[in-house]
């Protein structure tokens, strides 16, 4: 029997080539707009440019600077900035990392709690200024969840919380196709280990959650080899941000158990070191597997071998 879960995504997801064009009808015009970015790689991209043109005449506000492991020191001069300025509304324009940091702006601007304790809470219970994405980076599906992971660089801790679900998320599969290789390589690793922590798990998955999980594994595992050597493929980059975007938009956990120890795990090594978040699962789901075969996971093991490798 299928054990009871509760599931509720209300992003709207927009896919296409050019869907930024459809940011007008997708803010409402009274809102005054924090743009949340990273280091700067949207300026040569024309990403920023065509984020700019749709939103002309609008109230905003640019917030750069945000890190490939958000830190809680970011974010308070990014929630300072928008509450100065008067922000209601919070357009996160980049990957996982920005995202994910939108989602603690849009819960500390409401709240008068100090972002690392709303952190160390797990989340904010509150109302959360609305929160749209421009995604840049596929890796993190945090495009469609509510879930996001921030970093302490004075404690040296890394944790996760909950916040809001995006309103919508933009995907453009033209605009991650300038992405260096190492980068969808890390982004391709975080989406296969988002797969497994609910697939690789226990024999009593329902069958229609096993087989979807082994469709998108699949799926990785067929376009890995061409993506990461011809990033600027939109075809097979399209194919990979739906990948990633169904990796973690909770709808391959229905009813499933989970297992997120290696994200736990590269979450320390990410904290203390600096790597890239996807680098360190790539090097730490062979290792746990090789653990946990003989803690529970053997004959879910044969499964994955038998029908995801052959």
């Amino acid at each position: 029997m299928v054990q009871p879960f509760t599931y509720y995504n209300p992003t709207k997801l927009v896919f296409g080539e050019g869907r930024i064009a459809d940011l007008p009808r997708l803010i409402d015009s009274k809102h005054r707009i924090l743009l949340v970015m990273g280091g700067g790689s949207i300026r040569h991209n024309g990403v920023y440019d065509a984020v700019r043109k749709a939103l002309e005449g609008r109230a905003i506000t640019d917030f750069w600077g945000i890190e490939s492991n958000p830190t809680v020191e970011t974010i308070r001069q990014a929630v300072q900035l928008g509450r100065q300025d008067q922000c209601d509304f919070v357009l996160a324009v980049g990957g996982g990392s920005v995202i994910d940091a939108s989602k603690l702006i849009v819960a500390a601007m409401y709240s008068d709690k100090d972002p690392w304790e709303i952190v160390l809470q797990g989340g904010y219970k509150g109302e959360h200024l609305p929160l749209g994405v421009v995604l840049t980076i596929p890796a993190t599906g945090s495009e469609m969840n509510n879930g996001a992971v921030i970093s302490c660089r004075e404690t040296q801790e890394k944790y996760a919380f909950t916040s809001k679900h995006p309103r919508f998320s933009i995907l453009d599969p033209i605009i991650p196709t300038s992405l260096p290789h190492y980068q969808v390589a890390c982004g391709l690793a975080d989406t296969f280990v988002h797969v497994m922590e609910q697939y690789m798990t226990t024999m009593r998955s329902p069958r229609l959650m096993d087989r979807t999980a082994e469709g998108v594994l699949q799926t990785l595992i067929e376009i890995a080899p061409g993506l990461t050597r011809h990033s600027d493929d939109a075809d097979l980059m399209s194919e990979f941000m739906l990948c990633a975007t169904v990796g973690l938009n909770r709808s391959l956990s229905w009813g499933v158990d989970q297992d997120w120890s290696t994200h736990f795990i590269g979450h320390e090594v990410t904290a203390l070191t600096g790597l890239t978040h996807g680098h360190t699962l790539a090097i730490l789901l062979p290792a746990t597997l090789h653990v946990m075969r003989d803690l529970g996971k053997h004959d879910k093991l044969l499964q994955y071998a038998a029908r995801v490798w052959g």
